[in-house]
């Protein structure tokens, strides 16, 4: 594969952000261009009907966006405008302790990406991912607005991808390269730099295959003197620090890294169901019925219950009464229809079971397992971007609104306590872990 190749492939991954079951190969993409980019078209998760067909057998997809929706209200100018949602107070209002609100550039101008929280009050960035400099890691100190800056990025010959997967752990951090050397297959380069500052080395060399239906590698994280990683096709590897070739953790041959040591497989539509301590054999199974789809975390699931229903079809002629087809096979006779009934999160053992927002989408993820993305319909059927707390039961608004244009900021952060956006010419830190 070229470097044009493996760049295209992240690009076109990038489009599957919201997929509730993501086929191997995109979840480290998503990952990355997600922090990466700094805006793109919100999706509206509003009732919609899709037609697939697969195997001659249709299947009809539609969502459930409100329940008991109240009927729209009439305009001056007499036209049914959609009902607005009731929008909560911004988020400096809700949770201030956990909101920081630092300039989006460095003092010397520079824009950066932020990546991790170091500690309660230090956070991780990258520069020059949008200004063609050389890549470089500082640390961004919330209270003073000081930066450091940790080490540049070594640059590699063939990479398309200089640095992705930033994590860190014990006073190191971790990163990962992909670059390829003619005649050799593509690989992805471990590189390790102290959180003090310092020159980065290389840790392992990480053979990969087609990368277009493999994936890179996912899960990168510092744990004591190893790093442990995953393939995006399933395999968990761990490799020391100091350097050395990765060695495949034991039980973990298929598994994916959830939250280390938490490690588990994608069976259907039910992410991580079943959990391995890979440290200590321990196992979590979680209670998930037949008609649900879930993505779990160590201790809590979310998803939604559906209701099934095959319908018989006509099939579609043209004018002179002659049968269409559906590409080059028949059409269905039956399609599958899918209806969201209740959209949920509860423990892992089945208790605590409460409703989530109408508007959560089964394909997100819960930060900390517990606060979840939802977007309200505003004043001019504008989409207004929350975040709901499923223990507590409070939202808030992150002040984020879509441009003429309809394209709107998108929150990055993943699984762990960091949120970031950037408004106007401030960046929202927001250090999930702070809320009580």
């Amino acid at each position: 594969m070229t470097d044009l190749e493996d760049k295209l492939s992240r690009v076109l991954s990038g489009a599957a952000q919201h997929a509730p079951q993501a086929p191997a190969g995109l979840v480290a993409t998503v990952k990355a261009r997600h922090r990466r980019r700094r805006t793109r078209t919100t999706a509206v998760h509003a009732a919609a009907a899709v037609v697939l067909t697969a195997g001659g057998v249709g299947a009809a997809v539609s969502t459930l966006g409100r329940a008991a929706e109240p009927h729209p209200v009439v305009s001056a100018t007499d036209k049914a405008e959609p009902p607005t949602d009731r929008i909560p107070p911004l988020v400096e209002k809700v949770w201030p302790e956990a909101v920081h609100k630092i300039p989006a550039r460095l003092p010397d101008g520079r824009r950066y990406d932020p990546q991790l929280l170091l500690d309660d009050r230090t956070l991780l960035v990258m520069t020059g991912a949008d200004d063609g400099e050389r890549l470089s890691l500082w640390s961004y100190d919330l209270g003073t607005g000081r930066p450091r800056q940790i080490a540049e990025i070594p640059p590699t010959r063939g990479s398309a991808i200089s640095a992705d997967g930033v994590a860190a752990g014990g006073g190191h951090i971790v990163w990962w390269a992909s670059y390829k050397v003619a005649g050799s297959p593509r690989v992805a380069r471990i590189w390790t730099v102290p959180a003090a500052g310092g020159r980065p080395r290389p840790v392992a060399d990480v053979p990969l295959g087609n990368v277009m239906k493999e994936g890179h590698i996912t899960g990168l994280t510092v744990t004591g003197p190893d790093v442990v990683f995953a393939y995006e096709k399933g395999g968990v590897y761990r490799v020391p620090l100091r350097g050395g070739s990765p060695q495949p953790v034991k039980g973990a041959e298929r598994h994916h890294i959830l939250q280390w040591p938490w490690v588990g497989v994608h069976h259907g539509k039910a992410f991580f169901r079943e959990l391995l301590n890979a440290e200590t054999g321990e196992r979590r199974d979680a209670v998930v019925k037949a008609d649900e789809e879930v993505r779990c975390g160590v201790l809590r699931c979310a998803g939604v219950a559906m209701r099934y229903k095959t319908v018989k079809v006509e099939r579609p002629r043209d004018r002179s009464g002659k049968e269409i087809k559906c590409g080059t096979r028949r059409c269905p006779d039956t399609v599958q229809t899918q209806t969201v009934l209740r959209r949920f999160v509860r423990d892992r053992d089945g208790s605590h079971e409460r409703d989530l927002p109408t508007t959560f989408y089964q394909g997100d993820v819960a930060r900390l397992e517990r606060f979840f993305d939802v977007t309200l319909r505003g004043p001019g059927n504008r989409s207004i971007q929350t975040l709901y707390d499923a223990e507590t039961g409070r939202s808030a608004d992150l002040g984020i609104r879509p441009d003429a244009k309809g394209r709107s900021t998108v929150p990055n952060g993943r699984l762990d306590r960091l949120m970031t956006y950037s408004l106007k010419n401030e960046m929202y830190v927001l250090d999930l872990a702070a809320i009580k």
